[in-house]
Parts: C-alpha cells; structure tokens; sequence
C-alpha cells in the first residue's frame, strides 16, 4: 500500500553540477568553438610582393631621403621612375614569381598557420599538446621528403601536400574536442544521475493509476529528460573513443607515409592514402 509520503513528488536531486553547455534535447554533442579562420590569401599579390619587402623598401627609401637631404629632385624623380619599371616588370616576371614572390607568401602562410594551430592547441593538457606538436613536425617531414623526391612535380606536390594541412587541422580539432568533453565528463555524476533516474522511475511506476495528475506528468518529463541525458552521455563517450582512435590513425599513417614517400614514382600515390584519410576523418 503507498502511503502519503511516497504519493508526494519525489525531492529534486540536490548534487551540484556544472551546467551542462548544451541542449540535452536538441543537440547530439557539446558544441565546439569555431575554428578560428585563415584570413591569409590562396595566392600571393606579386605587385604587392615586389613593392613590399623589405629591399625594394629600403632602396626606395634610401633614395628619396637622398634626394631630400642633397635638394636635388632628380634622385627622388629617378628612383620613383626606377621604382614603377620595378613594379611592372618585377611583379609579372615568372622568374621572380618562381625564386622569390612564391617561397616568400608560402613561407608567410606557414608562419600563420602555425600561429594559428599554436594558438588552439595552448589550451591542450600536456600530453595532447605533445601529440600535436610532434604531428606538426611530421608533417613538414613529410614535406621536405616529398620536395626532395625528383619524381614530384612541384604543382602536383603542393596540391597533395595541401590535404596533409587539412588533416593536421582535424587532428587538432579532434584533440580539443576530445579534451574539452574529457573535462565536461568529469563535471559529471553519472552515479547521481542513475540514482535520479531510478528514483523518478520508481515514483512514476508507482502512481501509474494517478497518470493524468500533474505531478506524475511532471514526474515522467523528468524521467524523460534524464533518459535522454544518460543517452548523451554514452553518445560523448562513443565520440571519444572513436575520436581517439581516429587521431592515432592519423599518426600511424603520417609515420607510413614518412617511410614510404622517398621511394614514391607519382604524387598520386600520396594521394590515395590522404584521400583516404581525409574520407575517414570527415565521417
């Protein structure tokens, strides 16, 4: 027989948790950040390039100054001249393009890149910040190989070697999710919530002949909704294990192609395996 006590509506559960940064009825995972954007251009300005740097500005400068300090304006008129025959040609001519406006906004874009992927990781814990560290260095290894390999066209390598950035980017958008849901589960009582859920069970399952009462509806939204957060919880749990399984496959293959890219004939072979790659860690 129920008495009067167990009628009541069970007590609301009194553990205090960190709230939860996510709808637990909308959403399938905690949302991540944005990835911050490269603002930095796909292809260089070469007028741009030849204009500023830093010996085209010096020269231009040295003779302007020149120019001012001898009150003598043909310098500053020759130099300006020199300088628009320098922007013309400097700036279209594939030799330069080749030796110095290309290596130059490569290397810039590399810089920022690091920058930016620096940035994301320096939240990491040690050891994933070890793993990306070391994943980086393996990727300009696998650059310098490939570079260094007579049988790599130099567009087709850069097109290639393109993709190893895109799964560096995954990798490190893979460790902080793994890391940031890592610290979300141990916010989490998951013992308290089974508790929960077996209190507000038991109450529902004993006024089942009192449905229609508020009390009991509200007792079954809650149980509902705790079914629906234990179901989240297991759903970041497959996500990790999953996700770090994914991250050492990405390492084993970068080591792989490491070991096998000095003997590669064609960038297509490179191609099939990052490809690969790149399909699974997007599924």
């Amino acid at each position: 027989m129920i008495t009067s006590q167990q009628q009541q509506t069970p007590r609301r559960p009194t553990t205090t948790q960190t709230a939860a940064p996510r709808n637990w009825e909308t959403d399938s995972l905690i949302p991540a950040p944005p990835a911050p954007k490269s603002d930095f251009p796909e292809k260089p300005s070469y007028l741009k390039s030849a204009f500023a740097n830093p010996y085209n500005l010096t020269l231009l400068g040295g003779a302007l100054a020149a120019s001012v300090l001898t009150f003598n304006p043909l310098i500053g008129i020759a130099a300006l001249g020199l300088e628009g025959l320098w922007l013309l040609h400097g700036s279209q001519s594939k030799f330069m393009q080749r030796m110095l406006w290309d290596p130059w906004h490569e290397q810039a874009r590399f810089e920022q890149e690091n920058q930016r992927r620096l940035e994301r990781i320096n939240g990491l814990p040690e050891h994933p910040q070890r793993r990306v560290l070391e994943l980086l260095e393996r990727e300009q290894q696998i650059k310098q190989l490939a570079a260094s390999n007579p049988s790599f066209t130099g567009e087709l390598l850069r097109g290639e070697l393109t993709k190893t950035s895109r799964l560096v980017d995954s990798f490190i958008d893979l460790s902080v999710n793994c890391s940031r849901y890592e610290d979300y589960m141990l916010s989490l009582d998951t013992r308290q919530l089974e508790r929960d859920r077996a209190q507000w069970a038991s109450y529902v399952k004993a006024n089942e002949d009192k449905a229609d009462q508020p009390e009991v509806q509200l007792a079954q939204k809650n149980l509902d909704l705790i079914h629906k957060r234990i179901e989240r919880v297991k759903e970041i749990q497959r996500y990790i294990k999953i996700a770090y399984g994914q991250l050492s496959l990405i390492e084993n293959s970068f080591k792989f192609i490491s070991d096998q890219i000095v003997t590669m004939q064609s960038p297509n072979e490179l191609s099939g395996q990052l490809d690969e790659l790149l399909d699974g860690v997007e599924g």
